[in-house]
This record gives C-alpha cells, structure tokens and sequence, in this order.
C-alpha cells in the first residue's frame, strides 16, 4: 500500500511516498481504509519538530485524524462489521501510524461509526477540532461534563477565532447544546463564515469595539470563552467574562511562551483558567467528547464546507507536504488529503 513516511523532523520536504506492508489488527484492533485524512496544527509541528534536522526516527506516518471503511477486524472487538464507515481520532498519538496512508490499524475506540448521511470529508474534519472544542465549552465548574442538545440552554458562550477549525466546531457544538453564540474574527471573509457556522452574533475584532459589542449581544456578560490567543485577548476577556466565568484557552503555543494574567481583577471575578490540549485530557473527558461528537453529527449539527462556514482545501496523497504547508500558512478552513480519490460519498 502507499503511505506518507517521514525519517526525521525537519521541513515538509522530509514527507516521502512509499511503499509500505499492510499489518492485521490485533486484538481489540480495527483496520481502516482511509479515504480522507485530515491536517491539524499539531501535524505539522510534530512532524517539524522546531524546524531543524533531528534525531533519525523510526518511519512514522503523520496525521491524527481521518475517516474511511473498516476492512478487517481484529479479535475481541464487537460493536463493528467489515464495511462500515468510520472517523478517526488521535490515530498518530503516541505511535507511528497515522492517517496519512491507505489503510490504518488503529484501536477500535479511535474508530467511531460515521453515520450515512454523513460524508467523509466530515469525518476526517471534526476528530481533535471538535474534540478540543467540546473539552473547552465543559470546561466550566458548573457546567455540563458532557454537552448534549439543551445542556447549555441560558448560557452565553465567547468563541474567539470563529473561523478557525476549533472554532467552527466551538460554534456548532454550543448552538446545539443551546448556548447564545458570539465570536470574534478578524475581517469580513471570516465573518461571512462564522455566520454560515451558526454564530449568533459576529464581531471583526480589527474594526470593531469587542467589549461594547460583547455587552450588547449578552448584557450580563458571557459564562465561557474559548479563547485561540489569550495573551493578545486577556484584558477583554476579564472585562466580558461573567463572576466565575471560565477562560478555556487551547491555542498551541510554543514552548516558552507566557503570558500575562490581571491577578487582582481575575480573583475579584473568582476567574478560572482552564488550559487544554486534547491529546492529555482525562480518559473521561475523551470519552465524553467522542460521545458527545457523535450524538452532533447523527442530529446534523456538525457540517463542514463553505457552506457550513469551513472551507476545506484538498490535495492529493502525494501533496502531505503541501498540505502541511498549507496548514502551517495559516489557510482559511479545514486542510484535507484524499488518500482514496474518488471515494468521497
């Protein structure tokens, strides 16, 4: 079968087709035939590993997330037949074996039923985007461990980056779960988008009085903000944030960065600061998130395309690279590989 494999951590250059041996499942193992993989942030970073020429690695095949068929399985899983149709999260995590290639091994917790009115370019857009949007918007002590329609009815939810792939599904998740839904973006495009998404209210940050605007669309102020880049956004969070309101902030960082927190108008507010990367949250949390994703997506709440607010920009299996290029570049949507062309219903 062909794959993406990359040897050491530097540029996108270090991605090459190959030829690799297709492996059985094992026990408690699904194998995937990936149709569509999708590029996260954490893809490209990983596979740059801070940009220079690293230690050799074993082969490893990059990208977390993608959907596909499920073609054999392995002993002791139930619950799944040869045939059906699947997305995939979290497959490159802590391993070598991506999504990135025509058939995957993967867990058969990380392979989660796609339903049919469902496309594969759906599911190979929401895994970590959609995971990490829904830890963020339960991250609130009072709040729901586990979003479901209604679960943040009366609550009014801040998403900053509405346009981004987080975002996108921060919008979708909180308006079916019931929550009023205001964003930030930074120009007309992106809030042509976050419109498509679901949001309520859209503020352009770069043009625009956020705290003013914040007010007008949730006057007691907001219960949760999903916040892409704390640090530029601090000040105005703590001034749209409600009495022991939560900051959920999940941006990737570098390592090294800080940033800078009001100590006395956080306490005086009972802030509480919840930062994320879905890889290391609880197996709960993970769970919760899974299950919650699913449920969106068998009601419809969960779409991707210019339509839905979430370009997707595609390239060919050949073109990772590119892909991860494009990711890295700051392309506007959701960046996908079609592994098997043609096979996208």
């Amino acid at each position: 079968m062909k794959a993406i494999v990359y040897e050491e951590t530097c540029s996108s250059s270090v991605l090459k087709l190959q030829a690799k041996p297709m492996t059985a499942p094992g026990a408690g193992e699904v194998r995937v035939r990936v149709v569509v993989s999708g590029v996260n942030p954490t893809d490209w970073k990983s596979r740059a590993g801070g940009g220079r020429g690293g230690t050799p690695l074993a082969p490893k095949v990059p990208n977390q997330d993608g959907a596909g068929v499920i073609d054999e399985i392995g002993s002791g899983v139930t619950g799944f037949s040869i045939g059906d149709r699947v997305w995939l999260w979290d497959v490159a995590g802590g391993g070598n074996e991506g999504t990135a290639q025509e058939y995957a091994v993967v867990p058969a917790a990380k392979a989660v039923a796609l339903p049919g009115t469902e496309s594969f370019e759906t599911g190979a857009s929401i895994g970590i985007p959609a995971l990490t949007a829904h830890r963020a918007l339960t991250s609130h002590e009072d709040g729901p461990a586990r979003l479901s329609p209604g679960s943040l009815k009366g609550k009014a939810v801040l998403i900053t980056g509405g346009a981004g792939a987080v975002g996108h599904a921060a919008i979708q998740l909180a308006k079916w779960a019931g929550a009023t839904v205001i964003t930030t973006v930074s120009g007309e495009r992106k809030a042509g988008l976050a419109r498509l998404a679901g949001a309520h209210a859209v503020i352009n940050y770069r043009t625009d009085n956020v705290v003013a605007a914040v007010r007008q669309a949730a006057s007691d102020g907001v219960d949760t903000i999903v916040d892409v880049n704390a640090p530029a956004n601090i000040d105005s969070d703590l001034q749209v944030l409600k009495p022991n309101g939560t900051i959920a902030i999940y941006s990737g960082a570098n390592p090294g960065e800080s940033m800078t927190v009001p100590i006395r108008e956080s306490m005086t507010k009972n802030v509480r600061y919840q930062f994320i990367l879905t890889y290391t949250v609880t197996d709960e949390q993970k769970q919760h998130a899974v299950d919650a994703v699913s449920e969106a997506l068998k009601d419809g709440a969960l779409r991707v395309g210019e339509e839905y607010g979430l370009p997707l920009t595609r390239f060919p299996l050949e073109a990772t690279g590119a892909a991860h290029d494009a990711v890295e570049q700051g392309t506007i949507g959701k960046v996908l590989i079609d592994v098997a062309p043609g096979s996208h219903s």
